[in-house]
C-alpha cells in the first residue's frame, strides 16, 4: 500500500515537473519569437526623416521618354509600361532596405545633380521581400516625388541556403546578392543597366558611364584593377586543386568591385549567368573556396572577361577595410564616382563626430533631416 502511494505521489511530481517544463519552454519560444519579430520590425523601420531634393530638369537636348498629358488611366497604365521599357532613359539598379536608406538617398541626389538629363533616368529598386516596401516608396517619392522609379520584391528564400559566412556579417545579407538576380528581376523589355551599390555617390553624368560599349560578347562592364593581388580573393583549397584553378587559364583575371557594374541584361538572360554563379557558390558551401561574400562567384564568372571602365568611375575602398575601416586617401586621377566600399560609412563616421576627410565630400549630399535643418 506505501509502495503504491510512493509511486503515485512520483507520477503526480513528474507530471507538474513535466508540465512546468512545457510551460517554460513554450514561454521561451514565444519570447524568442516576438523578439524575432521586433528584430525584423525594427531592420524594416526607417527612423530618419529626410528633406525633399530640388527638382531637376532636362537640358534641351535630353530625348522625351515620355508624353506629358493622358487621357484615361488605361492609357496612364500603358505609358507606365512604356516609360519603363524605354530605350532612351538610362536605366540604374540598386538595392534598397531600412538600414542603407540614408546612403541611398545621397546616391541619388548626386545623380540627378550631375546629369543632363536627370528626367530620362529611371531607377530599379530591389528590395527584400520581407521589408516594408511601402514605407520604403512612400521614404524615396518624399524627398523625390518626381522620380521615376520602380520597386521589386527580392525573396530572401532564392539565395539565403547558398550563402557562406564571410568575413563581415553585412555581406552576408541575402540583398547583397540581388544583383546576381537583376536579370531575372527587371522587366524582360530593361536590356541594360548600370548597377550601383548604395554607399557612393557621382560627381559626373552618368549616361557617360551607361555608354560604355560592351563590345560583341562582353555581358558587363567595371573598371579592373590588375595591380591587385588576385589570389588573396580565394583560399589555398581552390588555388591547390587544379580543377578549380585551370578556371582562370586562357584568362587575364583582374579584381573588379561589382558596386559600379553595366550591365547587358539580354546577354547575362542568354547565357543564364544567374545559374553560373550559383553554382560556383553551391561549390563554396562544399568545400571553402573563397572568404569575402558576393564577390568571388562573379570574379569566377566574368574576371579577364568584362569590358574596361576607366578607374574614374569607382573610386573604391573609401570606407577603410573589411576589419577596422580605416580611413583612406583617393587613388591618383580624375574622379567620377566616390564609393565608401568597406567597412566604414560616412554618415555613421560623421553622426560619430569621427569622420575621415573624404567624407566631406560626401556630406553634402546627404538628406537627412536634422534638428538645425530649415525643413525639419
Amino acid at each position: 500500500m506505501k509502495k503504491a502511494t510512493q509511486e503515485k505521489t512520483f507520477l503526480s511530481l513528474s507530471f507538474c515537473i513535466f508540465f512546468l517544463l512545457l510551460i517554460t519552454t513554450t514561454t521561451i519560444h514565444k519570447a524568442n519569437g516576438e523578439e524575432e519579430e521586433e528584430e525584423r520590425r525594427r531592420k524594416n523601420r526607417i527612423s530618419q526623416s529626410f528633406r525633399e531634393a530640388p527638382q531637376f530638369y532636362n537640358s534641351p537636348k535630353c530625348p522625351s521618354i515620355t508624353h506629358s498629358t493622358y487621357n484615361n488611366e488605361e492609357e496612364e497604365e500603358e505609358e507606365e509600361g512604356i516609360l519603363i521599357c524605354s530605350e532612351e532613359a538610362v536605366h540604374v539598379a540598386m538595392t534598397l532596405d531600412a538600414a542603407y536608406i540614408r546612403g541611398s538617398m545621397a546616391a541619388i541626389l548626386s545623380i540627378l545633380q550631375h546629369t543632363s538629363c536627370p528626367e530620362n533616368i529611371i531607377f530599379h529598386f530591389v528590395t527584400s521581400a520581407s521589408s516594408n516596401a511601402s514605407l520604403l516608396r512612400a521614404t524615396i517619392s518624399s524627398s523625390f516625388p518626381y522620380l521615376k522609379f520602380q520597386i521589386y520584391p527580392f525573396a530572401d528564400s532564392a539565395v539565403s541556403g547558398l550563402i557562406s559566412t564571410s568575413i563581415r556579417s553585412a555581406l552576408d545579407c541575402p540583398l547583397n546578392y540581388a544583383r546576381s538576380y537583376l536579370a531575372n528581376l527587371l522587366p524582360l523589355c530593361v536590356r541594360k543597366i548600370v548597377y550601383l551599390d548604395s554607399d557612393l555617390v557621382l560627381v559626373d553624368d552618368i549616361s557617360k558611364l551607361a555608354e560604355t560599349p560592351l563590345g560583341e560578347d562582353k555581358i558587363l562592364a567595371a573598371p579592373e584593377y590588375c595591380n591587385a593581388n588576385f589570389t588573396s580573393y580565394f583560399t589555398p583549397t581552390f588555388w591547390s586543386n587544379p580543377s578549380l584553378s585551370l578556371t582562370f587559364a586562357n584568362r587575364k583575371a583582374c579584381y573588379f568591385n561589382t558596386g559600379v557594374m553595366v550591365i547587358d541584361l539580354d546577354r547575362w538572360r542568354a547565357g543564364d549567368y544567374t545559374t553560373k554563379i550559383e553554382e560556383w557558390m553551391e561549390l563554396q558551401k562544399r568545400m571553402r573556396i573563397y572568404e569575402l561574400g558576393s564577390l568571388p562567384p562573379f570574379l569566377l564568372v566574368f574576371a579577364g572577361n568584362i569590358a574596361p571602365v576607366d578607374h574614374k568611375w569607382n573610386q573604391h575602398g573609401l570606407g577603410g577595410d573589411n576589419f577596422r575601416g580605416l580611413c583612406r586617401d583617393l587613388h591618383p586621377g580624375p574622379v567620377s564616382l566616390l564609393h565608401w566600399s568597406g567597412k566604414g560609412k560616412p554618415w555613421a563616421r560623421l553622426d560619430a563626430n569621427r569622420p575621415c576627410p573624404l567624407d566631406a565630400l560626401w556630406a553634402p549630399y546627404d538628406l537627412l533631416k536634422t534638428p538645425f535643418s530649415f525643413d525639419s
